[in-house]
């Protein structure tokens, strides 16, 4: 079986510092600012994080997973596959599920691997590895639309439009994930005025199991069109997505500070009430000290003043890796380092005011600082979205079960959806505040039953909200809770069973 494709950054959607903000202006200076600033305490203090660091590497260096086995993210589910194949031309791809539907064997569709359940492989199963399939096929930059193949990278897509001006509308906050994976999972990252994944797909062309090439849009083979996006790779592979682009612009960054009962109003009237301001990202604290009450903001505020020609070089590294993880690893491990952390965190945002990025450059951040690999021991997403209005109600009964439960409770992000009656397993049934919360816990059977009672906790407070759950992380919350969230859930299976029969994709 061919080994297992490695994949370049592990966690997502969370941490410090934020990518973006240390994306360099052309302000000469800027790629040369470091997270900790310049007093000899401060330097002895980053010195002993280093060393810390270091140890920590060595210590976590350790497999925990056989070798011959494949596993998803949270390495929790390993299993041994019939074998991996590469995606490379159409033919090979009809020939591969003909001889699936032969064998009755269960194929998965893998992109870049950051699926944290169960889902993402099957027992003597075929895994797909769609990476290499990824060419733009067509672009037409008057009409803003590009067509690329489902392995192409979101970075694939922005290197491509850069040149013209143009940039994504929808995306996760890294760019590293494959335009076929966020459109299975129908993605939101954080701009606030473009909704989900399936606002910006006009159309794609999706191979089903028995071997026959659809184009599907909303006015061909419309009825698949609401079941693929956010299907989760369950009707079929896709092949190629043609997307809707944005005019690349130029923001003003700006933070300001703010508290869980009061954000709901503050969001209303000064983010989304703000016409120019177009994406946005908020954090809560898990300082102990401060526990899920203050909050910051970050706002990414259109400057037609300024000129796009002048901020739009790409970015093409990432500053401050060591010390953000060294920072983030104290985090994990003690209430010291968690309240450390969140008082340099907000300080540093605080700090950096009125930064100009454009908008390629705001979404093309990656997050090297967040890899994370210790045996016995992972870094776990759980994604809630809360309608606006509930937001504080839902903070303050999350604070007391993850008290009562004693879960580590690494980072929660805060980001916005509008309102998305398209998708069937749609997660957004309102106008949604995204929860996006990252926990570091043992892979024991254990602590993984004492975690799964916790999150069944959340999710019921999630449910009283009126809100919903995000379905690409490990599978923790009940079937029922499954069929009371995601409302559509018959439907969704009479289709799936309809489409494929024989062969789960």
């Amino acid at each position: 079986m061919p080994e297992e494709k490695k994949t370049r950054n592990e966690n997502f959607k969370s941490g410090l510092p934020d990518p973006d903000a240390r994306a360099p202006s052309n302000d000469p200076a800027s790629p040369g600012k470091g997270f900790v600033s310049g007093s000899a305490v401060r330097a002895a203090a980053f010195v002993l994080l280093t060393v810390l660091c270091i140890l920590a590497y060595i210590r976590t260096g350790t497999p925990d997973q056989d070798p011959f086995l494949i596993t998803d993210y949270s390495r929790l589910h390993p299993v041994k596959v019939e074998r991996v194949v590469e995606g490379r031309e159409e033919e090979q791809l009809v020939k591969l599920l003909e001889e699936a539907r032969a064998k009755k064997l269960s194929v998965s569709v893998a992109g870049q691997r950051h699926s944290q359940g169960g889902h993402t492989f099957y027992k003597d199963g075929i895994v797909l590895d769609m990476t290499p399939f990824n060419r733009v096929l067509s672009f037409d930059p008057g009409a803003r639309t590009i067509r690329v193949q489902a392995g192409a990278t979101w970075k694939d897509v922005q290197d491509f439009v850069h040149p013209y001006g143009l940039a994504v509308k929808t995306m996760q906050s890294q760019n590293i994930f494959t335009v076929g994976g966020s459109v299975s999972i129908n993605a939101h990252g954080r701009d606030i005025r473009n909704g989900s994944m399936i606002s910006s797909v006009e159309s794609f062309r999706l191979l089903t199991a028995d071997g026959v090439i659809k184009e599907v849009s909303r006015t061909e083979n419309a009825d698949l069109f609401p079941y693929v996006l956010g299907g989760y790779g369950l009707f079929g592979v896709i092949l190629d997505v043609t997307l809707t682009l944005a005019e690349d612009e130029v923001y003003r960054m700006t933070t300001e500070a703010t508290r869980v009962e009061a954000f709901s109003t503050y969001f209303k009237e000064r983010v989304k009430g703000s016409p120019d301001v177009r994406m946005s990202i908020a954090r809560i604290s898990v300082a102990p000290e401060h526990f899920l009450t203050d909050m910051y903001a970050t706002l990414y505020t259109a400057d037609p003043s300024l000129k796009l020609s002048e901020y739009n070089r790409l970015v093409t590294r990432e500053y401050g890796v060591l010390p953000s993880k060294v920072l983030f690893h104290l985090n994990r491990s003690s209430d010291w380092g968690k309240n450390l952390f969140w008082a340099l965190q907000k300080n540093y945002f605080s700090n950096r005011q009125d930064e100009i990025v454009s908008r390629n450059n705001a979404m093309r951040s990656e997050s090297a600082f967040m890899e994370y690999r210790e045996a016995g021991k992972n870094d776990l997403l759980q994604e809630y979205f809360i309608p606006v209005g509930e937001f504080a109600g839902f903070v303050d009964r999350l604070r007391s079960v993850l008290l009562e439960e004693d879960l580590n409770l690494l980072n929660i992000t805060v980001r916005y959806v509008n309102r998305d009656e398209e998708a069937v397993l749609s997660y957004a049934q309102d106008d949604m505040l995204a929860l996006v919360c990252l926990f570091n816990t043992s892979l024991s059977e254990e602590a993984q039953t004492r975690l799964k009672a916790g999150i069944r906790r959340i999710i019921d407070e999630v449910i009283r909200s009126g809100g919903t759950y995000y379905l690409p992380y490990a599978a923790y919350p009940s079937v029922e809770q499954f069929r009371t969230v995601y409302r559509g859930t018959s439907n969704f299976s009479v289709k799936k069973t309809r489409w494929t029969p024989v062969i789960c994709l």
